[in-house]
């Protein structure tokens, strides 16, 4: 077991079978906050079998060996609980938050599914949430406005094959040919405790906590293989600028571009992190005050146009993206997007830098401030880094990045040849969709 020294806000502890379990106090007493991260995400997918990391965590609620359809849901809920999963290239995780009282009851759930979801998965079942996945397709990306912006951002950000090229949604195409077997035997491969972290935040005394767990997935037995991911690797600029144009049914123009970075928990992402938020984060950043309160180019989004979406295991991308007011076209705002992305490389002030880390800061201790946020992010580090500490250092991380730094990164990484553009413009009026 390791401990972080005086505070002990962290206990760690491994069991036989590989499964990691982290514990934490909780700031809010008699609650639990449970959080599972599987290291399985849409980048272990191959071109022809996209889809199925998301499609599995919909799966895993559809009944085990010894809980029924929908009884997963229905426990927690009973307990005034909140639970639910989410997806992501990297990671599958799942977490509830109940009373303390319950810890019990979710530790057994969690652990049943893992150990005996194949026993209860049915073609039927299969059939059943590939339609509700295929519907959240159309709800989310095919029938909403601009919802299909981050596929065609991935497809131009990384090159065919790359396992970061397509979203974690995968396509109709793939999901249709999902078959049984394929399933069984992605859970067998990748759902196993010594792929998984288990973070529990509650005050109950941490030992407690570890013999809870060690009771109820100790006797589950490790992966017999474990799975690999395909190569991530991919050095250099995106080499831009490359762009897409989709004439849909949208209100108006709007305009995505992208940005090839470090990877997530690198220095330089650190640095085009504060970078992002100088830009575009808050109702001080430059994009809000230039484009939307001076200019009166973009649409008011609170201060909320750019960030970064954070990749572990290839370079990341910094996303930018507004829309454009009534009576200015596309290009309008294109171009001054560019052009007052490119400012950053000119110089950045110590005050805007100092409001870029506020910004940062605030977001991520309000994370932390509640035990399922805290949970999460504990959850993260560890899985994704191996140190579950480094949920409560970012703010230092930040506090070590110089506005020469952003300086330096932008005139290296925010440049042409580095630029990807996708841009959404209404049809025609009268003129139907193509």
């Amino acid at each position: 077991m390791t401990t972080n020294g005086a505070a002990r806000r962290v206990d760690q502890f491994t069991l036989e079978n590989g499964l990691r379990l982290v514990t934490a106090p909780a700031s809010t007493p008699q609650v639990a906050a449970v959080n599972l991260w599987y290291g399985v995400g849409s980048r272990f997918e191959v071109p022809g079998r996209t889809g199925f990391a998301h499609l599995f965590e919909h799966l895993m609620f559809q009944g085990s060996g010894n809980v029924a359809k929908g009884e997963h849901f229905d426990a927690v809920e009973r307990l005034g609980g909140d639970i639910n999963a989410s997806t992501s290239t990297d990671r599958t995780n799942y977490y509830e938050t109940v009373p303390e009282h319950a810890l019990d009851l979710v530790l057994w759930l969690e652990a049943d599914r893992m150990a005996t979801l194949r026993e209860g998965m049915t073609q039927e079942v299969l059939d059943n949430q590939r339609d509700v996945v295929k519907n959240e397709r159309r709800q989310r990306y095919d029938n909403q406005p601009y919802g299909t912006a981050l596929e065609r951002i991935l497809r131009l950000a990384y090159p065919e094959g790359h396992p970061y090229h397509h979203a974690t949604i995968g396509s109709m195409a793939d999901l249709d040919d999902a078959d049984l077997d394929y399933v069984l035997d992605f859970h067998k491969r990748h759902y196993g405790p010594d792929n998984a972290v288990l973070t529990i935040v509650s005050n109950l005394d941490p030992q407690d906590v570890r013999e809870r767990v060690e009771r109820h997935f100790g006797a589950i037995p490790a992966r017999p293989e474990a799975a690999e991911a395909p190569d991530a690797a991919l050095a250099g600029l995106i080499g831009g600028p490359v762009a897409e144009h989709a004439v849909e049914t949208v209100p108006a123009p709007g305009v995505f571009l992208g940005y090839r970075v470090a990877p997530y928990g690198e220095r330089d992402f650190d640095v085009m992190h504060l970078a992002s938020a100088v830009l575009g984060q808050g109702q001080g950043s430059r994009l809000y005050r230039r484009l939307v309160l001076e200019r009166g180019l973009a649409a008011d989004d609170g201060g909320a146009a750019a960030d970064l979406l954070p990749f572990r295991y290839t370079p990341s991308l910094m996303l930018v993206n507004m829309i454009a007011r009534e009576g200015v076209s596309g290009d309008e705002l294109e171009a001054a997007m560019i052009e007052e992305i490119g400012t950053l490389a000119e110089g950045v002030s110590d005050e805007e830098l100092e409001r870029a880390r506020a910004v940062l800061e605030r977001d991520h201790m309000q994370s932390l401030s509640h035990p399922s946020g805290l949970a999460d992010a504990i959850g993260s580090c560890t899985q994704l880094f191996g140190d579950p500490e480094l949920a409560f250092t970012w703010p230092q991380r930040w506090s070590t990045v110089t506005a020469e730094d952003v300086v330096d990164l932008a005139k290296r990484l925010l440049v042409p040849e580095n630029r990807l553009s996708v841009r959404f413009d209404p049809e025609p009026v009268g003129e139907p969709a193509a």
